[in-house]
């Protein structure tokens, strides 16, 4: 069934790009509304409200940031909705004061912890997943993603390769009803050294830090923690990953296959995946599980009863 929080939850902290202060509040939605965030600093009701869908995506450059009709926009939401993929949430209301979503340490742990600490409401509404159908890829350079069919799952194989030797080639392979979830939820966005000050120069990372990125110059991570995991690097493109993929609206049945990718690549797979209506079909959950009960115990044939 779907699912929603049961109460209310705050969180605050500093925009990534912005710099700016900023407070959210997860608040609970009905069935079949999907996740909506409101810009609640922005006073008319009838404008403030973005549905989080990869149509929306205005800009992948750094992070995700989705927008509406009157140009309205909020950025970095792919950690909160990696979050929300992870943690099951199918309708919910974000409350944002400002056009950031924080990035708190870099990762997706704080929005996870949020999530647990208030409890979750199953709703009398079922879940309904998008299966692949089709295999859609795209091709550009050195980049590559691909979406194909994969049973009653979602994999996500990726894999990245920079130059800097720390760094240097990293690949992992997730399933999510399979594997645990906390190493991707933990790991946090990251920069070279020699690109801080072209990022900053572009009008971005205002509020970057080392205490909400990693940062890495030559051989050395300049955070004074170092590495939560030897390969958090390609961790967190997976999160950044799921969190793009949340903006389907359900989610896959499917595995994706990404090389050196990000959230354009991301967002243009999306955009030609679902431009095809025999690439995928929409699966109710409820109704596939009641077939295959009815299967395993014979429902369809009498049952004779001994006195």
């Amino acid at each position: 069934m779907q699912k929603t929080l049961l109460n209310s939850v705050e969180i605050k902290g500093i925009g990534l790009h912005t710099g700016i202060e900023t407070k959210l509040t997860l608040k609970p939605s009905l069935p079949n509304t999907g996740i909506n965030f409101r810009r609640i600093d922005i006073k008319d009701d009838q404008k403030n409200l973005i549905s989080a869908n990869f149509k929306n995506v205005v800009s992948a450059k750094l992070c995700t940031k989705i927008g509406n009709s009157f140009g309205i926009t909020v950025s970095t939401i792919e950690h909160l909705m990696g979050a929300l993929y992870g943690e099951g949430i199918d309708n919910l209301i974000v409350e944002i004061d400002s056009p950031e979503v924080p990035i708190m340490d870099g990762s997706a742990n704080s929005f996870v912890k949020a999530i647990r600490s208030t409890k979750t409401k199953e709703q009398n509404s079922s879940s309904k997943f998008i299966k692949v159908l089709k295999k859609v890829e795209i091709k550009n350079e050195s980049k590559f993603i691909s979406i194909e069919p994969f049973k009653n799952n979602l994999k996500i194989d990726f894999k990245l390769d920079y130059q800097n030797k720390l760094i240097g080639s990293q690949r992992d392979i997730f399933k999510i009803s399979e594997n645990d979830l906390e190493a991707i939820y933990n790991s946090r966005t990251f920069c070279l050294y020699e690109d801080v000050e072209k990022i900053k120069s572009s009008g971005l990372a205002k509020g970057g830090s080392l205490s909400n990125a990693i940062v890495v110059k030559d051989e050395k991570v300049l955070n004074e923690e170092g590495l939560r995991y030897e390969d958090e690097f390609v961790k967190h493109k997976i999160l950044d990953c799921l969190g793009d993929l949340m903006l389907t609206g359900h989610r896959l049945l499917g595995s994706i296959v990404c090389v050196h990718g990000g959230h354009q690549l991301t967002n243009d797979l999306l955009q030609k995946f679902f431009s095809d209506k025999s690439n995928w079909t929409l699966v109710d959950q409820e109704k596939e599980y009641s077939e295959k009960q009815k299967k395993v115990y014979n429902y369809s044939r009498p049952i004779a009863v001994s006195a």
